[in-house]
């Protein structure tokens, strides 16, 4: 499967790019932060590590397992308990209400992103792999695919970013 080694070639130069200087970060002028971006998770990053496993795992409603499918929530869900033993269930929104809000400047790999896709609040949920991009399994297209948060799309309907990591 030739897209995996691509895309675990992209994860390791996102990480790496991570640890640059803080005068080459992004939103910095001079070296100044105004606000001290966290370090890198060990724990997000192996949820990252692991959602790039399941891309092209098939789009199911309700799916919690990538035998069966997964759908966003459940995506997330299997992600967490299999890469971090974290326990995270329920809808999108009820992952987002047990997250610790975070700014979207602050996002690291691991942290998930929300989204408003269905005239619902937190309707859609992904995992934030770094170099504003995500993992996610969206119902159009049924696989579990990467996007990007600066994407027409899914910019326009960006609600949150929520981290369950230290």
């Amino acid at each position: 499967m030739p897209v995996l080694p691509s895309l675990l070639a992209i994860l390791a130069a996102v990480l790496l790019a991570a640890c640059g200087s803080p005068a080459s970060r992004p939103g910095t002028a001079s070296g100044t932060i105004t606000q001290a971006p966290l370090a890198i998770s060990e724990k997000g990053n192996e949820v990252a590590l692991y959602a790039l496993g399941l891309i092209d795992t098939g789009y199911r409603f309700g799916g919690k397992n990538p035998e069966a499918g997964l759908d966003c929530s459940g995506m997330v869900s299997y992600i967490y308990n299999q890469a971090a033993g974290i326990k995270v269930q329920g809808s999108a929104a009820d992952i987002a209400r047990r997250g610790r809000p975070i700014e979207r400047h602050l996002l690291r790999p691991g942290d998930l992103v929300f989204f408003n896709t269905r005239n619902r609040p937190f309707s859609h949920v992904g995992i934030y792999l770094g170099d504003d991009r995500f993992v996610h399994a969206p119902s159009t297209n049924g696989r579990v695919r990467i996007d990007a948060l600066g994407d027409r799309y899914y910019a326009q309907r960006f609600e949150a970013a929520r981290s369950f990591f230290d």
